[in-house]
């Protein structure tokens, strides 16, 4: 007789997308991706290397790069990275592995804040593995930057802050309406501890986002009245003392061991026009100003010193939600529409409260300087909306009800995605069939126009691309094609079949693709990006006492300190930018040059090393140097005293 398999336990399904989300993740964050492709130049290796030095030095209280003081950073990312490295050693991957951790804690974070939300785990799968995939966490979790940790902080803030919401309707429903209770320390002080840790990473966004999301909510729902009520109820004073527990000893040990030195000017106000003056040796503002006023009041104003950022413009600015959540952004309108500003049930107000999250970073730059990847707090917000609608859709689906309007409308999403898929497609196939390969061993470099007015944008080099360069990028071209032609396609299908949990499973399959795809494009880019090359050509021979010296910024070079490591540089015609304020401390080596001391020391018996982008090598060295290796629109000359050793 055959026997009647046993019904399937309700958490197997659960478990099985939880399993799949923690293999997507060790796949695309915590495997190849901690070792390819190299550390890139600017701010990417300019931060492993700070958290070197900071290994280095036994110095974890002031920032250093290069042996330079360097002021305008929160510590979090450093003290993970350190930590990272003076476990696993000074490599590229140890310095990855925080990165990778914080983007696996957003994930669960919002696993569990969108089961939280929709009382359904599936809700929460959608979510995190929207996360995963979307196109701005992938690529800005490729550079050591603090704003996926941002994002992961702010995540779990809304979360407690929601949990003491979710009390409050319990409460309502009790009939305790003139008598809410003060909520349960541990979400309150566990909100305080999250923007601690916020400020901990980015500075004072840490601690504004949270506060104004979760005002502008209750002025929302509540009114002004109501909304100062509520806040009484969440336990302000005590939470507050758990904030400055955490946040303030960094911030007074840091203020006090970099003090004012001399006497430095102030902001002021000439001919209509805010002033900041510039430093001079030995008259510099301390930490507590640079880093409040300057990194935050003056950047917000763009009169921050030195000027050496650009801008994104607002309407770009708006456009990279969509970009940054590709290819799920088609599901983000429906999602949008589903908010209400005058509901009273527990999950309306959920639902506006995510839009209000998702509104207060957008608002909040677009009135001040802005990069690519300060969108990014607004994305979790965004991926449990779409999560949470994603969940509702396919509830509609399984349960064969009509009408079925959310059923329709995910229809109409896929179509949008099918198209967006066949356009992607025939681009990619167009560049394809026009590109010509490159001969072997082709650099890069050589193939790329200059755009240097973009390089102040993150991956701005990457609109030196021209279809002379598309030859080197067949492999991530065609996989694209095949991704967003196949995935999508199928995504359409699924949903006309009235199965759209599994139209779903095709976009997630088309994300993954395209993120191997990008990847796979960025390491062929490296060398134009990264000096790694440079420094691998000279690691097993440069000596502690030879001179190694970038002609231009410390950034433009930046990887040479952390392959080689070696945090004593020197500067020639690139006093800006990160090294430019820490210099004017009287102790700050003495490490920037000029064309008469670099000519002397040229001449003399120490072995120098100059890197350069190719053809600007200085023109007062004529002919008098040795070239040890060009690669990616870089190259690395020596002086004579090269070829004597």
């Amino acid at each position: 007789m055959r026997e009647i398999a046993p019904p399937t336990s309700p958490m197997a399904p659960q478990r099985r997308r939880l399993l799949w989300l923690l293999a997507l993740w060790a796949l695309f964050y915590a495997s190849f991706t901690l070792f390819t492709p190299p550390l890139l130049d600017d701010a990417d290796s300019v931060h492993a290397e700070v958290a070197r030095e900071m290994v280095q030095r036994h110095d974890w209280v002031t920032l250093y790069a290069n042996g330079i003081r360097y002021l305008e950073k929160a510590p979090i990312l450093y003290w993970s990275m350190a930590a990272s490295i003076k476990l696993f050693g000074a490599y590229a991957a140890a310095a990855r592995v925080p990165m990778a951790l914080m983007v696996l804690g957003l994930a669960i974070a919002a696993w569990g804040f969108g089961r939280l939300l929709a009382g359904h785990e599936r809700s929460g799968f959608y979510a995190a593995v929207i996360l995963l995939s979307s196109f701005g966490i992938f690529i800005f979790s490729r550079i050591l930057l603090p704003d996926v940790a941002v994002c992961l902080w702010l995540t779990l803030a809304m979360f407690c802050f929601w949990q003491t919401e979710r009390i409050d309707f319990a409460d309502a429903e009790h009939g305790w309406e003139g008598q809410r209770r003060a909520q349960p320390v541990a979400w309150c002080w566990g909100f305080a501890v999250c923007c601690a840790l916020g400020v901990l990473t980015k500075g004072l966004i840490g601690m504004v986002f949270p506060l104004l999301i979760a005002a502008a909510y209750l002025l929302f729902t509540r009114g002004v009245r109501g909304t100062l009520v509520r806040l009484w109820h969440l336990r302000p004073i005590s939470s507050l003392l758990v904030f400055l527990a955490v946040a303030a000893p960094w911030h007074v040990l840091i203020g006090r061991a970099n003090p004012t030195e001399g006497h430095p000017g102030s902001l002021t106000r000439l001919n209509g026009h805010w002033f900041v003056p510039g430093p001079t040796l030995g008259n510099v503002h301390g930490w507590t100003w640079f880093y409040f006023m300057n990194e935050h009041v003056l950047r917000y104003m763009n009169l921050r010193v030195p000027r050496d950022y650009d801008t994104v413009p607002l309407w770009l600015f708006w456009l990279l939600v969509l970009v940054w959540l590709l290819p799920w952004s088609a599901f983000l309108f429906p999602a949008l529409k589903r908010v209400r500003l005058r509901e009273r049930t527990e999950a309306g107000r959920a639902k506006l409260f995510l839009a209000v999250w998702a509104a207060v970073p957008m608002l909040f730059f677009s009135f001040s300087t802005r990069q690519e990847y300060y969108v990014l707090p607004v994305l979790p917000a965004l991926a449990l909306l779409i999560g949470w609608w994603l969940h509702e859709e396919a509830m509609e689906a399984e349960s064969f009800t009509v009408p079925q309007p959310l059923v329709t409308a995910g229809q109409r999403a896929a179509t949008v995605v099918f198209v967006i898929g066949v356009l992607v497609m025939l681009v990619c196939g167009l560049l394809l069939l026009n590109a010509k390969e490159p001969a072997p061993g082709t650099d890069i470099a050589s193939l790329l126009q200059q755009n240097p007015g973009d390089y102040a944008l993150s991956f701005g080099h990457f609109l030196d691309l021209n279809a002379a360069a598309m030859g080197m990028f067949a492999g991530p071209l065609g996989l694209t094609a095949i991704a967003f032609g196949v995935g999508s396609a199928m995504a359409w299908w699924k949903r006309r079949q009235f199965e759209p949990h599994h139209s779903n499973l095709w976009i997630v399959a088309l994300a993954f693709t395209f993120l191997l795809a990008a990847h796979t494009g960025l390491r062929f880019f490296a060398p134009a990006l990264s000096s790694k090359q440079l420094a691998d050509a000279i690691k097993d021979e440069v000596q502690p006492n030879d001179l190694i010296v970038i002609h231009g910024e410390y950034e433009a070079g930046s990887t040479l300190g952390f392959y080689l490591r070696r945090n004593d540089i020197h500067i020639f015609e690139g006093h800006s930018a990160n090294l430019w304020y820490g210099s004017f401390f009287t102790d700050a080596p003495k490490i920037f040059e000029d064309e008469a001391s670099l000519k002397a020391k040229w001449k003399g018996s120490q072995r120098i090393f100059l890197w350069a982008e190719s053809g600007k090598v200085p023109a007062f060295l004529g002919k008098d140097y040795v070239v040890v290796i060009e690669s990616g629109g870089k190259l690395l000359i020596a002086n004579y005293a090269a070829r004597l050793k």
